[in-house]
């Protein structure tokens, strides 16, 4: 993983455009990835083994409670903030005409960078299962989640604690609907607030940010509207925390919005069916076949 100063702390990065074996097919259309709540970039692990030969992916750890690195005292952790982080980002990064996508609290960030008048640097965007309208929190986990941020740091600590076996993280209060086959990296993600004091602090404080302003994505969806560019919203169909309704509201709320379903899945779409999200990227992004007259 690679790193970046930016101005709310020290941000991990993959870029399999800067990797040191990048392939040929490394300098293609840019993808940036984002993800959800007590989440990290390897989220899209899946989807980037498959796209990179023909993708520059970039896929950045933002400060949602699986990061590695503590943030600044004066950061702003909320939804608001954490999406002007990820428009510096691309700023930083000089990315352009990107296809910004966003699984879970990650499609809340995309939804709000593209209405906050921050959408120059993006040319499309893919939201993927993801919060909107008025599912803030997000069923029981954002709801557990939620309480939890209330809590100090370190009652936060021991309250986390039973997140390291495995049997407790597939329970619905915890990633058990989010997920069907993703055990190994929801263990993965645990880690950091689980052993350590800093990352615990910016995870409650972030929790108590994001969940302070429950209205923000009713706000945000009132200007998608303006936003008339190409627009794929990827959902599970069997989806239990983001509602499937929601999928197909966003698609025809996005002036050039279209939905495709994908069966077999609950909300984390990267983890369970790979392949099937990859396909629809990888067709979403495809540059249009030159007129045959020219």
């Amino acid at each position: 993983m690679r790193e970046i100063e930016l101005t709310a702390g020290t941000v991990e990065y993959d870029d399999t455009g800067e990797r040191a074996d990048a392939g040929a097919g490394s300098g293609g259309p840019t993808v940036v990835f984002l993800h959800g709540l007590m989440m990290d970039a390897s989220l899209w692990d899946g989807p980037i083994a498959e796209l990179s030969g023909a993708h520059r992916c970039v896929a950045p750890t933002l400060p949602l409670g699986a990061h590695r690195h503590a943030m600044r005292d004066d950061a702003d952790l909320s939804l608001a903030g954490v999406a002007r982080l990820v428009v510096e980002f691309l700023d930083r990064l000089d990315l352009r005409d990107v296809t910004l996508v966003g699984n879970d609290t990650g499609g809340a960030l995309v939804q709000l960078v593209v209405c906050e008048g921050a959408a120059e640097r993006v040319g499309r965007v893919v939201l993927v299962s993801c919060e909107a309208f008025d599912n803030l929190p997000p069923g029981l986990t954002g709801r557990t989640l939620a309480v939890a941020g209330k809590l100090s740091p370190r009652m936060f600590g021991l309250f986390m604690q039973p997140m390291r076996i495995g049997a407790v993280r597939r329970l619905p209060v915890a990633f058990g609907w989010l997920t069907r086959r993703g055990g190994a990296a929801t263990g993965r993600w645990m880690r950091p607030v689980i052993t350590r004091q800093e990352i615990r602090r910016d995870a409650v404080r972030m929790l108590r940010a994001v969940f302070a302003d429950t209205r923000v994505l009713l706000r945000a969806a009132e200007r998608l509207q303006a936003f008339d560019r190409p627009a794929l919203v990827v959902w599970a169909r069997d989806d239990r925390v983001m509602p499937p309704a929601h999928g197909r509201r966003l698609a025809e709320l996005l002036p050039q919005g279209r939905l495709v379903e994908i069966e077999d899945s609950y909300t984390l779409v990267p983890l369970d069916r790979p392949t099937e999200l990859v396909s629809a990227v990888r067709e979403f992004t495809r540059p249009a076949d030159p007129d045959p007259r020219w």
